[in-house]
C-alpha cells in the first residue's frame, strides 16, 4: 500500500485490529496507546507477520497536550501520515450527577478534544497533498440521548456531526472523513466502562468484524457507516420518528443492569 497509519487506541479491540488490516495490506504504522508492552506486543506482532514498520508513541489522550506531543514525535521522525484512525475512547455508567466529574472531563477530552487536535494537526498535510483519509470510530450512541451514559452518548453525537461536516468541508479534495458507528462490540470497553451485565454486549459484534467493516468503508471514501444495517435503519428511518420521552425511556432501559 505504500501508505502509513496513525491508530489511537491501538494497543487492543478494534484499534489493534484496524491496525492489523493496515499492516495485512503492507501499510506501515504508527501506534498511539498508553500501554507501552500491549503496543510493543502488537508492534512486534505485525512487523513480523507483514514485514511492515510499526512505530509505537506512548501518550494518555486524556492529557489536554497529548496531541500536540504526538504530532511532534512524528514530524521530528519524518513521518508522513496518510490515514489517521481516531479510535480511542472509552464510557462509563451510572446517573450523571452521581459520577465523578473528573472521569466525565477525561471521557471528553479522549473522545473528543483530543480526536479534534490531532484531526486538525494531521488534516492540514493531507489537504496540502491532496491525499488521506480519517476514520473517526463513534458509535450507534450517537444518534440517541443516553440516560446512565449521558456524557459518552454525546460525545459521540459530536464526532458524528463533526466527521460528516468536515467530509463536505472536503468534497472538493481528495481527502475523505469517514465514521464508523457500531453497536455494541466485545471489547475491554466493557469492563472499562463498568458496563458489564448489561443485555445490549450478550450478542457483541466482535472487534475483528466491526474494524473490517470500518477499514473497508473508510477505503472507499464512506460518510456514515454502521455495522449492523438493521441498527442503521432503525437509527435513520424509525426512531426519528418515535416520541422523545419513548426514546428516552427506550435508551435507558438498553443500559439498565440485569
Amino acid at each position: 500500500m505504500g501508505t502509513t497509519a496513525l491508530v489511537t487506541g491501538a494497543s487492543s479491540g478494534i484499534g489493534a485490529e484496524l491496525a492489523r488490516l493496515h499492516a495485512a495490506k503492507g501499510g506501515d504504522l504508527v501506534l498511539v496507546a498508553r500501554r507501552e508492552s500491549a503496543l510493543n506486543e502488537v508492534k512486534s506482532a505485525l512487523e513480523n507477520a507483514y514485514g511492515i514498520k510499526a512505530t509505537v508513541i506512548v501518550a494518555d489522550l486524556a492529557h489536554p497536550d497529548s496531541a500536540e506531543k504526538i504530532f511532534t514525535v512524528t514530524e521530528a521522525a519524518g513521518i508522513q501520515i496518510d490515514i489517521l484512525i481516531n479510535n480511542a475512547g472509552f464510557g462509563g455508567h451510572g446517573k450523571f450527577y452521581k459520577r465523578d466529574l473528573a472521569k466525565d472531563q477525561a471521557m471528553m477530552q479522549v473522545n473528543m478534544i483530543s480526536l479534534v487536535n490531532l484531526t486538525h494537526l494531521y488534516l492540514q498535510g493531507m489537504v496540502s497533498r491532496n491525499s488521506g483519509k480519517i476514520l473517526h470510530v463513534a458509535s450507534t450512541a450517537g444518534f440517541i440521548p443516553g440516560p446512565l451514559q449521558a456524557v459518552y452518548y454525546a460525545t459521540k453525537a459530536f464526532v458524528v456531526s463533526f466527521s460528516q461536516a468536515i467530509a463536505q468541508e472536503l468534497s472538493d479534495t481528495n481527502v475523505t472523513s469517514t465514521v464508523l458507528c457500531p453497536g455494541a462490540v466485545a471489547t475491554g470497553f466493557v469492563e472499562a466502562g463498568d458496563l458489564d451485565s448489561i443485555a445490549a454486549w450478550d450478542n457483541a459484534a466482535s472487534p475483528e468484524s466491526v474494524a473490517k467493516c470500518g477499514y473497508k468503508a473508510m477505503m472507499k471514501g464512506d460518510l456514515v457507516k454502521f455495522n449492523e444495517a438493521l441498527l442503521g435503519f432503525m437509527l435513520n428511518w424509525v426512531v426519528p420518528f418515535l416520541p422523545r420521552k419513548t426514546v428516552l425511556k427506550m435508551s435507558q432501559q438498553s443500559m439498565e443492569k440485569k
